[in-house]
């Protein structure tokens, strides 16, 4: 079994995992179950950072879609000079996923490409150039072997980065070179534009003039004739100040509303319990002015009883 992560190998499917937060692990969209990537694009996510693999959590998700348990070697690829920490994390997570997996081993795609298609015995010098989706490798190969020679001319920061003297990785792929022609496409329409069946010919015949006026179209894209940066009229100027002064008045105003609202509100709200106060008070006062005139007009029916007992018996 051969796991290709950087080439073309021939069971193609997506690399990328979706799953939303909070979902379980099963629910997971992977590989090809993803129809569309646009709509899912924000949930995206995927083990690679440029040709590394570092997320190994979308990885471990791969490999249970893809594989099973296998009782053969593995041959493995990965990017030229990869981190031993990355090494050790995909070993380990190989032999945890494929239980019955005797042996790994690791390589770089394009120097098993040009073992292949090359005979050792009678092996020339050369550059192998590997472009992949994010970067690009230039190696060198001498007798057979990657060489690390041209130490003088690395710069340092390419041995800090893990890659070896004499080898060199440029940060433009497939993905820049994609980008790239879709900007160049953009102001291009469909009838002007053709693929070219040979390059060499079709540079001979663009080193013409009569062809390069002929088949150069020249479009007229619509712009603005106002210049920025233009002196503006004061009256556009005072005009603009003004409706600017308006809103800000507008805005004050309703701000100074709503804080006098508020504030009656909380008025009303300490006022309460002072009004039940008062409230009780009349209560009270009402009842004893009550019972005082009662005890009044008793006291009154008293002295008219007793006046007329008394002039009866006199």
């Amino acid at each position: 079994m051969v796991i290709d992560n950087v080439g073309a190998p021939r069971l193609l499917f997506k690399s990328v995992a979706a799953r939303s937060r909070g979902t379980l692990r099963s629910e997971s969209q992977i590989r090809n179950d993803i129809a569309n990537l646009e709509p899912l694009r924000w949930l995206l996510k995927s083990q690679f950072d440029r040709n590394v693999v570092v997320n190994f959590e979308i990885q471990e998700l791969m490999f249970d879609s893809a594989t099973s348990d296998v009782e053969h070697p593995i041959v493995f690829t990965e990017a030229p000079c990869n981190r031993l920490h990355s090494r050790q994390m995909m070993s380990v997570l190989l032999f945890d996923t494929l239980h019955r997996c005797p042996h790994v081993s690791y390589g770089v795609d394009s120097l098993y490409s040009l073992y292949y298609n090359n005979n050792l015995c009678n092996f020339t010098p050369g550059i192998v150039l590997s472009s992949s989706y994010h970067c690009t490798h230039i190696l060198p190969v001498i007798n057979g072997r990657c060489t690390q020679f041209n130490t003088c001319h690395t710069p340092c920061n390419m041995l800090s980065s893990g890659v070896s003297p004499g080898w060199m990785r440029v940060n433009v792929g497939g993905s820049q070179a994609a980008s790239y022609l879709q900007r160049l496409f953009q102001l291009k329409a469909a009838p002007h534009s053709y693929t070219a069946t040979d390059y060499h010919q079709e540079l001979e015949k663009w080193r013409s003039a009569e062809f390069y006026e002929q088949e150069v179209h020249r479009m007229q894209l619509p712009f603005s004739a106002k210049v920025l940066g233009s002196v503006v009229i004061v009256e556009e100027m005072q005009e603009r100040r003004a409706q600017q002064l308006h809103r800000l008045q507008e805005i004050n105003a309703r701000r100074r509303e709503e804080m006098l609202q508020q504030d009656q509100e909380r008025l009303d709200k300490l006022l309460a319990p002072q009004k039940y106060q008062l409230e009780k008070v009349k209560t009270k006062r009402s009842a004893a002015s009550l019972q005082s005139f009662q005890l009044q007009f008793e006291i009154v029916v008293l002295a008219v009883l007793f006046a007329r007992s008394s002039e009866q018996v006199s």
